[in-house]
């Protein structure tokens, strides 16, 4: 027995002294016997506990696997700060008049008593099984995928049926006899991890985006008390999921459910992490408890309907949706850059009663992630979540993207004590850390760079790994994970630890990751600084990067492993290709540079039209003399394939007398004007070109260049599309009332001085590729199978499959990938056949610019 922890006997004794404390906010009661005759109890937490039941209700359960003490322990705390603080606490009472709170603190007994007087990790109850063994695994015993099993003596053995055991018999009769539960929370350890219910057919829920949101907000509320980051990880194939437990069976019921995995052992160090778990968990319970009216079962605030895109630039996105309006009600919008993150105050972007909204300033080729919920201010209810949206903003105009994912053959882990190392590459996932049977290990992660052109210059990448299993990282806040690009001259064999561990590191990237910050079910990023990336910029001409991914190389006395386990995508222990390592980059190319020369140059005043000469100034009756100056964009390659990235005009001034206060304006005018000096008056300007510059600073420098803001760099590449004439006017301003013969004339008769319009282009498609056709999708096997035809168009880089339950996907990002390549046709493995889905097929270029999207609405008949 560990000290501080409370035995059974103790916490019966303070939850039976809280009930006579607080009679009004406080409950116990038992709902049903152990085989050992203990009771197994509920406590209740409400405001009045007259009317509790009458309340939506959030269902605790806790220890339901004997080892697991922290669900037990929790309880005992949160109960006491709950009714030490519920009358002075005004967020705590408003939360508490309109939910209930029910507490099974100890849903295994018999087996908790046993793990504390005799066998500390004993997990299962003390049933005594027909050969003499002990114990059903209670977290296998539920109906809902129920797997019977033979062997009694394991620790997950599922029992002779589901509910055999009096233990889940109870949970079982209190969550059917109180239809008001619309949240379940399963406290367990270990993990630091939030597992959200599934139903096994490895499809996205309409609840999916609600269930990722209640625990994102509590993982929020856990990192600020702290710093300690949590999971989000629901079973995805193939990985073989849970059947039989408690979580499942309450959201059958319509129950917003998950498992909580508490620290990183069963049974922590009470004073250096349990102490920090419980203060931790309170609020995130609290969180909890907030959202448990929104999700009753009578909430008349409705779930947003047909959210989805109107249409993505490369900093802005427009989200429209339906829903019944009325003056009550509005919309909040929330936007991230991670999925699973919280929705809250801090990424709200926006309240509206509109049935759209556009998001601007973001930016380009970066994905985001769209929430949305209906809200009723005057009975301070929320809806459910809407199905989340996910998009990629578009590259910028002179920008390109690439996604690189890593060669299955040369990545891999390398361990210490392990001799044949090169069998984990390919097939096995990535270990990095120590324990005591590995010793030290390393993981390599080679990625292709082939396909990038060698004059790319990278303006942003980011490295993202999928974490599968962090169990093996015991130690609370020891360590951290880092990432290098290493010199791949260093390193003859990948596979060997020897020379993995005296790699020649050119440079970390990215933060590194403490071990308090991983986690398992989210993405974790490496983003690299504008000097990384100038480092990756480099290892294009070797066509290949490899990263070193390394951890602690050092255990605590006493512990074994410090070891975390990340996703390679291949193998029978990868979740599938989607969870490769991979390398998304953002890159432009260096520029061609060309200098078109003048075609025409005039100089207009009042009484004259002279050719050759470029004068700007005012007349000696006071009137404004002009220059025009005309440019031809033939020369340069198509429209279609060419985007102007930077232009600027540069003018050389001659000897300068003035000292007049005169200023000069460099316009970009519209081609079709009359050289008639009334009618240039009224000359229609583009845009003005660069500043404007003075007398004065033409004395300090003769030479002068007009650059191109963004708009006018957008209506430069639109008079390409003709290869037009493009003319521009040299226009004189001054302060004073009145000037008369003054005026400065720029050079034109030494070609290198003269008028130059120098403009720097890429050569990069604009437009989308034809569409796939003859799209369609039969069974095959058991199996959807998605076929089309490709377009005949040699520029074509490949096809890309989405697959979303809720709307059709117009966004190239917004569900799950299924296929990319050049293949006309692909499987929807995993998917089940009888849930309605769309599939949206795109054809990509080299940029990429996607095609609009063939879809393909799939309906079950069964």
């Amino acid at each position: 027995m560990k000290k501080l922890y409370r035995t059974y006997e103790e916490s019966t004794q303070i939850f039976k002294k809280l009930q006579v404390k607080f009679p009004n906010n406080f409950k116990l009661e038992s709902i049903g016997k152990t085989w050992e005759q203990r009771d197994i109890y509920l406590i209740t937490l409400s405001s009045n506990i007259k009317e509790a039941d009458l309340k939506p209700a959030l269902f605790y359960t806790g220890t339901i696997h004997a080892r697991e003490w922290i669900g037990h322990e929790l309880s005992i705390e949160f109960a006491i700060y709950i009714l030490n603080n519920i009358s002075i606490d005004p967020t705590l009472e408003a939360f508490f008049k309109r939910a209930t709170v029910y507490m099974v603190p100890c849903a295994n007994p018999d087996g908790f008593v046993y793990s504390q007087k005799h066998f500390s990790f004993w997990r299962k109850n003390r049933r005594v099984n027909a050969d003499g063994t002990f114990g059903v695994d209670l977290n296998r015993n539920f109906s809902v995928g129920f797997t019977k099993s033979t062997l009694s003596s394991s620790n997950v053995y599922s029992g002779p049926e589901p509910f055999s055991e009096p233990e889940t018999k109870a949970l079982r009769n209190f969550v059917q006899t109180h239809l008001n539960i619309t949240i379940a929370l399963d406290y367990h350890s270990q993990g630091n991890v939030f597992f959200p219910a599934h139903d096994f057919k490895h499809e996205d829920n309409i609840d999916t985006t609600d269930l990722n949101t209640l625990c994102a907000n509590m993982a929020d509320k856990i990192k600020k008390i702290s710093n300690r980051e949590y999971g989000i990880h629901q079973g995805k194939p193939p990985a073989k999921l849970i059947g039989g437990s408690g979580r499942e069976f309450y959201y059958s019921k319509g129950i917003l459910a998950t498992v909580v995995e508490v620290g990183t052992r069963n049974i922590s160090d009470y004073l250096d992490d349990m102490n920090e778990h419980i203060r931790e968990h309170i609020p995130a319970l609290i969180e909890a408890i907030k959202e448990v009216p929104n999700y009753n079962k009578n909430n008349s605030v409705k779930r947003v309907e047909n959210f989805e895109v109107e249409s993505i630039g490369s900093n802005h996105v427009k989200l429209k949706w339906d829903a019944k309006t009325s003056k009550d009600i509005f919309f909040e919008i929330y936007r991230s850059k991670r999925d699973k993150l919280y929705c809250k105050e801090t990424n709200l972007i926006g309240r509206t009663q509109a049935l759209e909204f556009t998001d601007i300033n973001l930016q380009s080729n970066t994905n985001y992630y769209f929430n949305i919920r209906a809200v009723n201010k005057k009975k301070r209810l929320k809806s459910p979540f809407a199905p989340q949206i996910k998009i990629r903003t578009d590259v910028e105009y002179d920008e390109y993207s690439r996604t690189y994912y890593a060669n299955a053959t040369q990545t891999g882990y390398v361990a210490e004590n392990i001799n044949n190392n090169h069998k984990h590459f390919g097939i096995n996932s990535l270990f990095v850390g120590v324990d005591e049977n590995k010793g030290v290990s390393y993981s390599i992660i080679s990625i292709d760079l082939k396909t990038i052109p060698n004059n790319a210059v990278i303006k942003s990448a980011c490295l993202n790994l999928y974490p599968i299993n962090r169990v093996s990282t015991t130690i609370e806040k020891y360590g951290e994970w880092n990432i290098a690009i290493i010199e791949q001259d260093s390193i003859k064999d990948l596979t060997d630890f020897d020379e993995v561990h005296n790699a020649k590191v050119i440079s970390y990237i990215g933060r590194p990751t403490k071990s308090d910050q991983l986690t398992q079910g989210i993405w974790r990023k490496w983003e690299l600084s504008g000097i990384e990336s100038l480092i990756l910029t480099s290892q294009i001409k070797k066509q290949k990067v490899v990263f070193r991914l390394e951890g602690p190389k050092e255990l605590k006395v006493g512990r074994k492993s410090q070891m975390m386990q990340w996703d390679i995508g291949y193998g029978k222990f990868g979740f599938g290709l989607t969870y490769r390592p991979r390398l998304e980059l953002t890159y432009t190319i260096e520029p061609t540079v060309t200098t078109l020369y003048a075609k025409s140059i005039h100089t207009i005043s009042k009484n004259s039209i002279l050719e050759n000469e470029i004068s700007s100034g005012f007349d000696d009756n006071g009137k404004k003399i002009y220059s025009i100056l005309e440019f031809n964009l033939s020369s340069l390659p198509s429209y279609e394939n060419t985007i102007i990235t930077n232009a600027y005009v540069e003018l050389n001034s001659t000897k300068i007398y003035l000292k007049e206060d005169i200023r000069f304006h460099l316009e970009f005018i519209q081609n079709s004007i009359s050289k008639n000096y009334k009618d240039f008056e009224n000359r229609k300007i583009i845009q003005n070109i660069g500043y404007d510059i003075s007398a004065n600073e033409l004395k300090n420098n003769q030479t002068q260049y007009f650059v191109f803001d963004s708009f006018a760099k957008i209506e430069l590449n639109e008079k390409l599309k003709d290869s037009s004439n493009i003319l521009f006017a040299l226009k004189p301003t001054t302060s004073k009332k009145s000037l008369r013969n003054r005026k400065i004339s720029w050079e034109t008769k030494d070609s290198k001085l003269g008028a130059k319009l120098i403009i720097e282009y890429i050569s990069k498609r604009r437009f989308a590729l034809p569409q796939v056709t003859n799209a369609s999708y039969e069974l095959e096997n058991g199996k959807i199978r998605i076929s089309w035809q490709n377009p005949n168009d040699e520029e074509l880089v490949g096809v890309k499959v989405i697959k979303n339950p809720f709307r059709k996907p117009l966004s190239s990002q917004d569900g799950q990938k299924l296929y990319a390549g050049k293949d006309n046709y692909t499987y929807d493995d995993f998917g089940s056949k009888e849930k309605n889905k769309y599939f949206a097929i795109f054809t990509y270029d080299d940029v990429p610019n996607y095609s609009k999207p063939v879809i393909l609405e799939y309906k079950s008949k069964i």
